[in-house]
């Protein structure tokens, strides 16, 4: 899908322009490289819903199911490649040296392709983090070779992403806020931007005073609020942009 060529220009200067660029991605950037949407239809594992799953109960009441869970989205994130989204993102941060890049995500995507500093609101499926003594490691082995993985002082390990009922982490959330107020231009990519607090940032920009740009595949509740709104896929819309 191309974008109207004076309107890429236009959001082009915008980038060019701009001292300091936040991002905000969400599931739509993942689901573009193969990784199907939490809440989407291909959200049923066995008879479970995720929803059902991804909470402190839930993994209290059965580490072995919940971990079994986790061990098959590992394995499917684990085939799964960053996207020319993804690959856009690192151009950007490469050219803007204000440049703060916020996830909702949890597949370490950004990573891979290269982004330097990502703050994951919603942590990163890769980290395990013992119930124990609180030791938290990186482990990208699929399958894991335990279920349910246990730390070397004999604690559950748990993975390292935030369930539902559960805030976010403190540090990443201050410092998306200080992207999202101090940011001349905002871009959301991805998200329906309805799950909250993240769905705060872009407001929170706006309310400062930048340019608000949204890519997504369907209208939301943000883009009335926008600058600048382009509906369709990431992968191809933002390396028109960036290029």
């Amino acid at each position: 899908m191309s974008i109207q060529p004076s309107k890429t220009e236009e959001v082009r200067e915008e980038l060019r322009a701009a001292s300091s660029i936040a991002v905000l991605t969400g599931a739509g950037i993942s689901e573009e490289s193969g990784i199907p949407v939490f809440r989407g239809s291909d959200g049923l594992w066995k008879q479970y819903r995720a929803e059902d799953l991804a909470t402190p109960e839930a993994f209290a009441r059965d580490p072995r199911l919940v971990w079994e869970w986790y061990d098959w989205r590992r394995s499917r994130i684990a085939a799964a490649r960053p996207n020319p989204a993804h690959e856009a993102l690192v151009l950007l941060e490469n050219h803007c040296p204000g440049f703060a890049l916020i996830t909702q995500n949890v597949d370490g995507l950004h990573d891979l392709a290269g982004s330097r500093h990502v703050i994951k609101l919603h942590g990163d499926i890769w980290t395990l983090r013992c119930q124990h003594c609180g030791t938290v490691k990186s482990d990208r082995r699929v399958p894991l070779p335990e279920i349910p993985p246990r730390c070397a002082c004999g604690g559950l390990l748990r993975p390292g992403v935030v369930w539902f009922g559960e805030a976010l982490p403190p540090a990443a959330w201050q410092a998306a806020v200080q992207a999202a107020e101090s940011c001349a231009l905002f871009l959301v990519v991805g998200t329906s931007a309805v799950v909250y607090p993240a769905a705060e940032l872009p407001m929170l920009a706006k309310h400062r005073g930048a340019k608000l740009i949204e890519i997504n595949f369907e209208p939301t509740a943000l883009t009335p609020l926008a600058d600048y709104s382009f509906v369709g896929k990431a992968g191809e819309m933002l390396p028109q942009l960036v290029s």
